[in-house]
């Protein structure tokens, strides 16, 4: 497969190491200020910012590329929603976190909200720790997390939880969930060791729609 990859930092660096150990082909690598020509690719996996993520996909699709999107801070939902390419061709892979474990981790996260429904004396709140360098606060995963609970626990209502967002150093990622009673104290929590695991996710996704 040929992938093109938008924004060539450290996760992009990251993102060519995977695709490359799993066979694929990198036939463009574009930063700010470079020339967006995706004839060649396949798909484009994008992570960028906020500020440029909606954009750089509008600029793929417009070359007949899908893409594969890891940036967060955006409004992503609105795009999927109003854009009719999506439901009639696979063209946008969006996540707030394309890492494996993490989805797990959104899995027991909605199995512990769901157990603690009737368990009203116990009040969840969710702390986020990444590095300084990162633009969206809270974190896209803190968001995800929350909202899966409050839908949980309220049935479709919403209920406000709380969220916690600590920058520093060049912590990956690391992600808590807690649920607090004057009895006894319950946390789960997910550590991200690297910039690998979000790669990983990010290539798999694109093999799903990265063959056309």
């Amino acid at each position: 497969m040929k992938i093109a990859i938008i924004g060539y930092g450290k996760m992009g660096h990251m993102i060519e190491e995977v695709a490359l150990s799993r066979g694929h082909e990198i036939v463009a690598t574009i930063d700010a200020g470079d020339a967006f020509d995706l004839k060649e690719a396949d798909v484009a996996i994008e992570f960028t910012t906020p500020l440029t993520a909606k954009d750089n996909i509008l600029r793929a699709w417009a070359q007949g590329v899908p893409v594969v999107c890891g940036s967060t801070g955006w409004d992503a939902a609105s795009l999927m929603a109003e854009d009719k390419r999506i439901h009639e061709h696979p063209m946008l892979i969006w996540k707030s976190n394309f890492s494996v474990g993490v989805n797990i981790f959104f899995d027991l996260n909605k199995q512990l909200a769901s157990a603690m429904k009737s368990q009203p004396q116990y009040t969840p709140s969710i702390t986020e720790i990444h590095h300084i360098h990162k633009l969206d606060k809270p974190s896209g995963t803190a968001k995800t997390l929350a909202e899966d609970l409050s839908l949980t626990l309220s049935q479709g209502e919403g209920i406000e939880v709380p969220i916690e967002s600590i920058r520093e150093g060049e912590v990956p990622g690391t992600h808590e969930v807690k649920w607090d009673s004057e009895e006894d104290t319950i946390i789960i929590t997910h550590i991200a060791k690297g910039r690998r695991g979000f790669a990983l996710g990010a290539v798999l996704a694109a093999e799903k729609i990265g063959i056309r």
